[in-house]
C-alpha cells in the first residue's frame, strides 16, 4: 500500500514537471467549483429554453415555438408573432379597468417584482432590455394572459375581439416552455383584482378548458381540492399561514404538470426495482390474453393500476383527449422535465413511454378508445398511434415509473393457465355471434348424446 501511495504522489507531484503549478491551479479550480455547486444550481434560470437534443428531432421542432403570440423575452419581437401583439394593449386596458385600480398602481406592482422576474430568464436573453423596457413587457404580457384566462374561464370570448381559431392558438402558445411568464408577476397582478379563492378558480377553470382534461365525475373535484393547496398554492398547515413564494409554481406549464403528476411525498414510497424483464405488449395483445381496460376517475398520469383476478386482469388508465395541440403540450412538458432545475421524477415522460408501449397500431387505439380512455379529436386512429410513436422517440422514462404495474402485467402474462383460458374465451365469446354459435353447438352435442343414450337404452313402457 505504501508503494502505491508513493507512486501516486510521484504521478501527481512530479518535481521535474514544469506544469505542476498550473496543474495545482486546475485542481483547485475544480474543488472551488464543487464548493459553489449549490450556488450555481440556484443561479440557473427558472424559465429555461428547450434543450437542443429535443429540438434536433425535426418532426417535433415546430411544437416548441409560438404560432401567434410571444410571452416573455425569448420570442419577443419575432416577425411572425405580430398577429396578436395588437390585442395586448386593449386586453391590458380591460384588465386594469376591471381591477378598479389606476394604471399607475397596477404598473408599479409589476415594477416591484420585475427585478426578481428578470432572474428567472437566461441572462443573455434579457440583455437587450433595460429595466423599464423589461417591466413594460412583463406588464403587458401579464395583463394580457390574465385577461385572456378570465375571459376563457368566464365564457366571455367575445370581449377579447379575436376569432375563435386565434383564441385556440393563443391557448396553445401560453403553455409553451419558452413562452412562460414568472408566476410571481401573475400573482402580483392578480392580488390587485381577485381574492385568493377567485385566483384558484380562474386558473383551474382555464387549464381545464383545454382538452387535456376531459370531463370527469365529481370525485375529480374532490381530488383537485386536495391537490391544489398541497402541491401548488402552498403546503397544508394546521394554522392558516400565507404560502411562501417558493410554494407557488414557477410558471403555468409547471402548474399543468402538477395537476397531471402526483409526486410521492417520500423516497420510501418508490417501488423496488425488479430484475424481471418486462416485454412490452400492445393493448390489442393484452386484451386477447384477458386484460380488460378501464378509464380512471382522475386525470393524474400517475394513477395507473393493474388488478389481477382468477382468469383475467383490469388495467386502469387516466382518460386523455388527443387533438391538434396534444403533441405540443406533451412535448413541452417533457422539455420542462429535461431542464436541470425541474423535478427529477420524469412523470410525463414516463407516461408517454408507457402509452407508447400500449399503442403500436390503429387497432390498439381502437381498444383504448372503445373503453373511454382515449378521446380522439385528432382524426383517424392511425394518426393517434403515429402521434404517440413519434412523441416517445428517444425518450427515457424513469425506471421507477409504473414498476409495480409492469410487474403484475408480466406475471399475468406468464401464467399459462390464465393465458389459455383468456384466449379460449376471446376466441369463442368475443362477439354475440360466436356466443350463439357456441351455445348452438353445445346444444347440438347435448341432443346427440341424449339421442345416442336413449337409442342404446330405450325407456321401458
Amino acid at each position: 500500500m505504501e508503494n502505491e501511495s508513493e507512486m501516486l504522489n510521484i504521478v501527481v507531484q512530479n518535481p521535474g514537471d514544469s506544469s505542476s503549478g498550473s496543474t495545482d491551479e486546475w485542481l483547485n479550480s475544480i474543488m472551488g467549483d464543487g464548493c459553489n455547486s449549490v450556488i450555481n444550481q440556484r443561479a440557473r434560470p427558472k424559465i429555461q429554453k428547450v434543450p437542443e437534443m429535443l429540438r434536433e428531432i425535426k418532426s417535433n421542432e415546430k411544437c416548441y415555438d409560438p404560432l401567434v403570440v410571444s410571452i416573455g423575452p425569448y420570442h419577443h419581437g419575432s416577425p411572425g408573432l405580430q398577429l396578436v401583439e395588437k390585442h395586448k394593449i386593449p386586453m391590458t386596458r380591460q384588465y386594469v379597468m376591471e381591477s378598479g385600480k389606476g394604471i399607475d398602481v397596477v404598473y408599479s406592482k409589476v415594477v416591484e417584482v420585475a427585478g426578481n422576474a428578470r432572474k428567472c430568464y437566461a441572462e443573455e436573453s434579457t440583455q437587450e432590455f433595460d429595466d423599464e423596457a423589461f417591466a413594460r413587457m412583463m406588464f403587458l404580457d401579464g395583463c394580457f394572459i390574465l385577461q385572456f384566462m378570465y375571459c376563457i374561464a368566464k365564457n366571455k370570448r367575445r370581449d377579447m375581439g379575436m376569432k375563435s381559431h386565434t383564441i385556440a392558438f393563443v391557448h396553445r402558445d401560453v403553455f409553451l416552455l419558452e413562452n412562460q411568464l414568472p408566476f410571481l408577476v401573475l400573482k402580483a397582478l392578480m392580488s390587485l383584482r381577485f381574492k385568493e379563492d377567485e385566483e384558484k378558480d380562474i386558473i383551474n377553470s382555464f387549464i381545464e378548458h383545454g382538452r387535456a382534461f376531459p370531463p370527469l365525475v365529481t370525485s375529480w373535484q374532490k381530488k383537485l381540492s386536495g391537490v391544489i393547496p398541497i402541491n401548488i398554492w402552498g403546503r397544508k398547515a394546521p394554522q392558516p399561514e400565507p404560502p411562501k413564494d417558493e410554494d407557488y409554481p414557477v410558471h403555468l406549464l409547471e402548474l399543468v404538470r402538477t395537476k397531471l403528476i402526483e409526486v410521492p411525498n417520500t423516497q420510501e414510497s418508490r417501488p423496488q426495482l425488479s430484475s424481471d424483464w418486462y416485454s412490452y405488449r400492445s393493448a390489442k395483445e393484452l386484451k386477447a390474453v384477458g386484460v380488460h381496460f378501464k378509464p380512471g376517475k382522475i386525470h393524474l398520469y400517475t394513477d395507473v393500476t393493474f388488478k389481477p383476478s382468477f382468469l383475467s386482469g383490469k388495467l386502469t388508465l387516466p382518460p386523455i383527449t388527443v387533438d391538434d395541440f396534444t403533441k405540443s403540450m406533451l412535448l413541452n412538458l417533457v422539455a420542462y422535465e429535461t431542464c436541470p432545475d425541474a423535478p427529477d421524477d420524469f412523470g410525463v415522460t414516463s407516461y408517454i413511454c408507457f402509452m407508447d408501449s400500449l399503442i403500436d397500431h390503429a387497432e390498439d387505439v381502437m381498444v383504448l378508445r372503445s373503453k373511454g380512455i382515449l378521446l380522439n379529436f385528432l382524426g383517424s386512429d392511425q394518426e393517434v398511434a403515429d402521434l404517440f410513436n413519434a412523441i416517445a422517440k428517444d425518450l427515457v422514462p424513469s425506471p421507477y415509473a409504473y414498476a409495480e404495474v409492469k410487474g403484475r402485467i408480466e406475471r399475468h402474462y406468464r401464467n399459462k393457465l390464465k393465458i389459455w383460458m383468456a384466449e379460449w374465451l376471446h376466441t369463442h365469446f368475443s362477439s354475440p355471434w360466436t356466443i350463439l354459435a357456441f351455445v348452438a353447438a353445445s346444444f347440438a352435442i347435448f341432443l346427440s348424446v341424449m339421442q345416442t343414450y336413449y337409442a342404446a337404452n330405450p325407456p321401458k313402457s
